[in-house]
């Protein structure tokens, strides 16, 4: 089987974090492993305590991975701290980590931070140059690119800004327009528009780990970037549209994905 990493916080309700990751990369026919960042209490109505694991003890999780069953591909989502980041990028250079897939988790649905302010800067600087591909949604990639973003042109110069200045590929989602969600992704400056029509479902906790662990999946599959994107929009789509709660390796979604993209798994 493709292996897949999953480095990030734990969400006990099952809705986003590595469980919503572990479930989607099941769901995707890999074996999933994870490095936990952050013990959270949170469900889908907000988070309300952050317990951060200690740098070290994040050290050993990532060299008991990497020196064992080594990834096809690495999904980042919650990085709480400095410290933190610091320690997955001294371990993604070591092990030369290969289609790292980062969904820069800032502030939650509910508004709650998920990483210390002044942890922003490190997370872009030390992380996003070992990057594949970063998933930032609005709100994020204003805050990172420095600039408005209300229309899609908006959305292709935040998104070309970032790749000229980080070398990573980047994919902005639309999801905070109203209207369609639209996602562009800016591959070596050239763009890629992905259409989404907006589904009205309750169960969107979860949404963007559940994307960029799909990407991680479709990465380690042999897919091409856009190709993997294009795929995981699609699995995502299907599952607001089915009234899944996302991240939930169940359904008829997940069947009909496994037997008809995946056949024999």
């Amino acid at each position: 089987m493709n292996t897949v990493l999953t480095i990030a916080g734990s969400d006990p309700s099952g809705g986003a974090g590595i469980q919503a990751d572990i479930k989607t990369l099941s769901a995707h026919g890999v074996y999933a492993m994870s490095a936990v960042t952050a013990l959270t209490a949170q469900n889908t109505t907000g988070v309300y305590g952050i317990l951060e694991v200690p740098p070290e003890f994040l050290e050993k999780q990532l060299d008991c991975v990497f020196s064992d069953i080594f990834p096809d591909a690495v999904k980042i989502g919650m990085t709480p701290s400095a410290a933190l980041i610091r320690v997955i990028a001294q371990k993604l250079a070591q092990y030369q980590a290969r289609h790292v897939v980062l969904d820069p988790r800032m502030i939650s649905t509910s508004g709650t931070r998920l990483i210390a302010e002044a942890a922003v800067e490190g997370l872009a600087e030390a992380l996003f140059p070992l990057a594949e591909l970063i998933t930032p949604n609005l709100p994020e990639a204003e805050t990172l690119s420095g600039s408005d973003i209300r229309s899609h042109g908006d959305m292709e110069l935040a998104a070309l800004r970032l790749h000229k200045h980080f070398g990573c590929q980047v994919l902005i989602k639309g999801g905070h327009f109203s209207g369609a969600a639209d996602d562009v992704l800016c591959l070596d400056g050239t763009f890629h528009w992905f259409s989404g029509r907006r589904i009205n479902n309750p169960n969107s906790h979860g949404t963007g780990c559940t994307l960029s662990s799909a990407i991680a999946a479709n990465l380690a599959a042999g897919m091409d970037l856009p190709d993997a994107v294009r795929e995981a929009k699609t699995y995502l789509t299907g599952a607001l549209a089915s009234m899944l709660a996302l991240g939930h390796g169940r359904g008829p979604l997940n069947h009909l994905y496994r037997q008809d993209r995946h056949p024999g798994r």
